[in-house]
């Protein structure tokens, strides 16, 4: 159920076993859209690809070399990339379910499914449609344009602009020579704002504008992770790095954790709630922030674990880690 990055990696992972599987997507197949930044790091979506039999060049667009990163006080510097790029996340969808049997443009009661299939995947990201309701959730609203510039682009590589007291931050993604992703997310609402004050400073045709919340709220969170015949897979059990706001890797990674475990949902919550562990920190972290309960002292337990662990992941995340850049963000 919901055929975005979780749920179309599924389709073409199963599509050739010995299972049956169908897809269902709520949008229509020509509105059917991918909502949020196309980022991600090179080398690891360069590995999903390969075991599905995609080669990830044909749906790369951006190679980046440098983050761009300005802080509240104007503090300025860069942060040296190897692996972060965008990539064309709708094709590559659209690509992973090409051959298999997908119905579009129908919302399907738990009932109706329950009567026809064995096993029922909740891919539907923040909406969580088919599992029970989280008793406290925690996401930030999002929203972002299409971009063309026909003048130039203002910037040649990834930018961003972290908010004050971590609430969320404004990115700017290249699409190529002439194309960018401009966009934020903000707990505090004001995301909006500054994307639309970018866009008077900067100009540019806005091709598209999307908008939707996305859920921040950690595994350790969302449970329960699975009732009767249905199971979550990606953002719906909270797999979201909330530091980053990227779920794009985790989303895969927990699909590739629910195959190896698909006939025991037991074992399955139990690799999720190892695999995430960290994320539950980092959300720990972030959430203090943003709620001006932050101490650098009391933290700094999670603030070690959180570097040690990105710091050893540098690859995973396609840039260099330093300290000193965690600790600008950290003190923000």
């Amino acid at each position: 159920m919901g055929m975005g990055v979780a749920g179309s990696y599924l389709m073409a992972r199963l599509k050739d076993s010995e299972h049956e599987v169908t897809g269902y997507e709520r949008s229509t197949e020509e509105n059917h859209d991918s909502i949020c930044a196309w980022g991600t790091t090179k080398p690891v979506l360069a590995a999903f690809c390969k075991k599905v039999n995609r080669n990830f060049d044909d749906f790369l667009i951006h190679d980046g070399k440098n983050m761009h990163v300005k802080m509240s006080n104007d503090l300025k510097f860069d942060i040296r990339l190897h692996g972060l790029c965008t990539y064309n996340k709708l094709a590559l969808i659209k690509d992973f379910i090409k051959d298999s049997k997908v119905i579009y443009g129908k919302s399907v009661k738990l009932e109706e499914l329950e009567k026809e299939y064995d096993l029922i995947i909740d891919c539907t990201g923040f909406h969580r449609i088919y599992l029970p309701r989280l008793k406290e959730d925690f996401f930030l609203p999002t929203y972002e344009y299409k971009v063309e510039y026909e003048n130039g682009v203002p910037y040649d590589d990834f930018y961003i602009e972290p908010f004050p007291g971590m609430s969320g931050y404004f990115w700017y993604f290249p699409l190529g020579e002439k194309w960018a992703i401009v966009g934020a997310g903000d707990y505090k609402k004001n995301h909006v704002k500054v994307t639309d004050d970018f866009m008077k400073k900067h100009g540019g045709k806005i091709i598209q504008t999307k908008g939707r919340p996305i859920r921040l709220a950690t595994p350790n969170h969302c449970k329960p992770f699975y009732k009767g015949k249905v199971v979550g897979v990606g953002e719906s059990i909270g797999t979201v790095y909330a530091l980053l706001g990227e779920g794009i890797i985790p989303a895969m990674q927990c699909a590739d954790i629910f195959l190896e475990n698909m006939n025991d949902f037991a074992a399955y919550e139990k690799a999720v709630e190892k695999h995430f562990k960290i994320y539950g920190k980092v959300f720990k972290f972030v959430k203090a922030k943003i709620n001006k309960k932050f101490s650098l002292l009391k933290s700094l337990p999670d603030f070690l674990a959180i570097f040690f662990y990105m710091k050893k992941n540098q690859d995973r995340f396609g840039m260099d880690i330093n300290i000193s850049d965690l600790m600008k963000v950290a003190k923000a």
